[in-house]
């Protein structure tokens, strides 16, 4: 009696849930959390290079006209940084650079000297993609013709630097991702594998009676995009709680990542999930059906 119980509870496309489940949104946990580690990493990165900042030095005694028509000037350049819309140029003015003086080091020069020796700054923030030193070395032969500039300077040392270790990071982390992903997708293919193992002869039953490998494959893989939508869906979750809880620790750190680029990483998830356990469970279910009774055994 208990043993036809246990053949009939037994259906086709039916393996342990629990276990295939677990495994699967463990695999696509740890994925997730290397994947916002990236993002952090990228737009750290590109917030780094957007602060790189070139100098210049405008001529003593300019009217405000005409620091305003250099300020125009050099707002509608492509190689500067915009940020909702508005070009990332500022003036700062030796009046200002004198109390910034002061305020730092607690020594009024102005007064010692009698004179204000510096001169009006206006900073522009450069777009990462023109960090090459040829560009920058044209973008400050560029300035130097306007009329009024005086000098431009900008530490070609420091942005060298920022290159080099941005994209040594970048390389470092893209081959850390595809190892990630490899070590991943077998691991959710041999979870998957050993899970169908107890079906083997149920498959090979129906085979006997004449099922299609169509009929026989459909309720396997119906079964694995639904577990690895689960599975996704639970990685979400937890990675949602592991971002709350950091972010409360951290602060601003969700200021780091944007709303959109976390939907698409729940969206890549989903998919992985769905993905590879489908593509896993076909070639298993493939494995299983052209072995012989003796190997099945």
């Amino acid at each position: 009696m208990s043993r036809e119980k246990r053949i009939k509870k037994k259906k086709l496309g039916s393996y342990p849930f629990v276990s295939v489940v677990f495994s699967v949104t463990l695999a696509l946990f740890v994925m997730g959390l290397f994947g916002i580690l990236l993002l952090l990493t990228n737009n750290l990165s590109k917030i780094i290079q957007e602060n790189v900042e070139v100098q210049v030095f405008l001529n003593k005694n300019l009217s405000t006209n005409e620091r305003t028509k250099i300020i125009k000037t050099l707002s509608v350049k492509d190689y500067v940084v915009r940020k909702d819309g508005e070009a990332q140029v500022q003036l700062i003015t030796k009046e200002q650079a004198a109390k910034q003086f002061a305020k730092e080091t607690g020594e009024d020069f102005v007064a010692f000297l009698g004179d204000n020796p510096l001169r009006d700054v206006v900073t522009v923030k450069i777009s990462p993609e023109f960090h090459q030193e040829e560009n920058l070395s044209e973008i400050k032969k560029e300035i130097q013709f306007i009329r009024g500039v005086y000098e431009v300077s900008y530490m070609q040392t420091l942005i060298n630097s920022i290159n080099k270790n941005v994209q040594k990071i970048g390389l470092v982390l893209v081959g850390f991702a595809i190892l990630l992903l490899l070590i991943v997708v077998i691991l959710i293919h041999n979870t998957i594998k050993l899970a169908l193992f107890s079906q083997r002869f149920l498959i090979r039953s129906m085979q006997l009676v004449g099922a299609t490998a169509r009929f026989i494959r459909s309720p396997f893989l119906n079964r694995a995009i639904g577990f690895g939508l689960i599975a996704g869906f639970i990685s979400i979750v937890l990675l949602a709680g592991v971002i709350h809880y950091a972010d409360a620790q951290i602060e601003g750190l969700l200021s780091l990542v944007k709303l959109e680029q976390l939907g698409i990483l729940s969206a890549t998830l989903l998919v992985i999930g769905a993905m590879v356990g489908f593509f896993s469970t076909f070639a298993a279910m493939k494995k299983y059906m052209k072995m012989s009774l003796d190997e099945l055994y």
